[in-house]
């Protein structure tokens, strides 16, 4: 299934997260998933949440860099080997993964967001 994910710019420095996430609860809106990649001096927070556009709209009137992107959503089942089914399926048809993240929270379902250049090859390979 195809999302939007939010991407945040922002500075590397103490209590920048906990702004974001205020901003977000402010405009009542849910987050459903959350990666932070760092560097230095600046980070990247990836977020799926149920409001895309107006979380993006509220993150930039307060001053932080946001833009929508597209990723799909794979959900698999929590077992040994569930991801590297998926990836051999995805590297059998040359698709190259510029980034992902997973997460499961039960023994029975585990959910994969990826972002690729082609996210209708991804979603016609794993169907």
């Amino acid at each position: 299934m195809r999302m939007q994910q939010l991407s945040v710019f922002m500075e590397n420095r103490e209590g920048r997260l906990g702004e974001v996430i205020g901003v977000l609860k402010k405009n009542d809106i849910n987050m459903l998933s959350l990666s932070l990649a760092d560097s230095s001096d600046y980070g990247v927070l990836r977020l799926l949440v149920d409001k895309p556009e107006v979380a993006k709209d509220a993150l930039k009137a307060a001053g932080f860099s946001a833009k929508l992107t597209e990723v799909t959503c794979i959900k698999v089942g929590n077992k040994v080997g569930a991801l590297n089914e998926v990836l051999e399926k995805l590297c059998e048809q040359h698709i190259n993964i510029d980034y992902m993240y997973a997460l499961a929270t039960d023994s029975t379902d585990a959910s994969i967001v990826i972002k690729t250049a082609d996210m209708d090859k991804v979603e016609e390979i794993i169907k």
